[in-house]
């Protein structure tokens, strides 16, 4: 008796899954995004959505239309001529894509249409991780990214450590720069303005009380305090009399978000500091010696931290 499935091997059957076909169901939109996101992994190209429509009656979105990463062509930027590095042009009007479309009788999508054809080179396989819409943190690996960082590993070394355990780089599913974008976005978040304000605002009142009272911050690209210092009257009386020396070392406490809290034992001022970088240090150091008037401490302790070192001959080279 011959065999029905002969003629189609199973083998094929299987990899065609991944293949988007005219009819083929969804549950949900986000299952039908996840399925076009694997289609470009494995064909070697970036994705990204183009519409949605959504009813008026109930807000259900009815269609949607997913992608290639380089569908249609940049608009046109009259401050381009101003530029002395444009930006490179990295849409080309590729048609590739594929529509959705809500059954409300069956309360899922279906695939209506599709094109796969291309019009510009795909990438190799060695270099899909690359691409934007395949790079993700997911939450096991957010966990080990977190711990990374609370046992003080740098964010070098903790990538480095990712890549081992996953059989690559190509093999963690996101960059540094993806490492370094989830450490800041949890940090923006941990700094709400309640906690920042309350700080601030005990400044402004010891500033109020105290005339030789000091603070300063440092906030960065996205408007975030980073970097934060305060001296009182007295601390800078202290600095005044027995400044020749000063110890300084982060490892001394830290808070409960794991934040170096620099202080000496006979205190000359507190910082926090997001991170132990030499531009952070470069800052602490500058701004102690604002807050004293620049006097410089004769001999100056640490905890033999190459970075911090760094900072110090920037900043008291003698």
């Amino acid at each position: 008796m011959e065999d029905p499935f002969s003629s189609t091997p199973l083998a094929t059957i299987i990899l065609d899954d991944w293949i988007p076909k005219i009819g083929m169901e969804f549950d949900s939109r986000d299952e039908a995004w996840k399925f076009w996101v694997d289609y470009g992994g494995k064909m070697g190209f970036g994705v990204h959505k183009d519409y949605s429509n959504k009813s008026r009656k109930d807000e259900i979105v009815t269609s949607e239309k997913f992608v290639c990463n380089k569908e249609g062509f940049r608009e046109i930027d009259k401050r381009d001529h101003l530029s002395k590095v444009p930006r490179a042009e990295t849409r080309m009007g590729c048609l590739v894509g594929m529509k959705i479309i809500y059954d409300r009788k069956k309360c899922k999508y279906h695939l209506s249409d599709f094109n796969g054809e291309h019009n510009q080179d795909l990438h190799a396989p060695i270099c899909v991780h690359l691409l934007r819409s395949q790079r993700n943190i997911t939450e096991s690996q957010a966990v080990e990214v977190d711990l990374a960082y609370d046992v003080g590993l740098t964010q070098k070394k903790a990538f480095e450590l990712f890549g081992v355990k996953s059989g690559g780089r190509e093999h963690i599913g996101f960059l540094p720069l993806d490492q370094k974008n989830y450490l800041r976005t949890k940090r923006e978040k941990g700094l709400q303005f309640g906690e920042v304000g309350s700080l601030l605002m005990s400044f402004k009142n010891q500033a109020s009380q105290d005339r030789s009272f000091f603070n300063a911050f440092q906030l960065d690209n996205d408007e975030q305090i980073t970097y934060i210092f305060w001296v009182d009257g007295r601390m800078r009386m202290r600095y005044e009399l027995f400044g020749d020396i000063v110890t300084f070392d982060t490892t001394f406490a830290t808070n409960k978000d794991h934040r170096p809290l620099g202080r000496e034992q006979v205190i000359f001022g507190a910082s926090l500091l997001y991170d132990e970088t030499q531009a952070s240090f470069d800052w602490v150091f500058n701004t102690f010696l604002e807050a004293h008037k620049f006097k410089k401490p004769t001999i100056l302790f640490t905890d033999q931290d190459i970075v911090m070192g760094n900072a110090i001959h920037v900043v008291m080279p003698e």
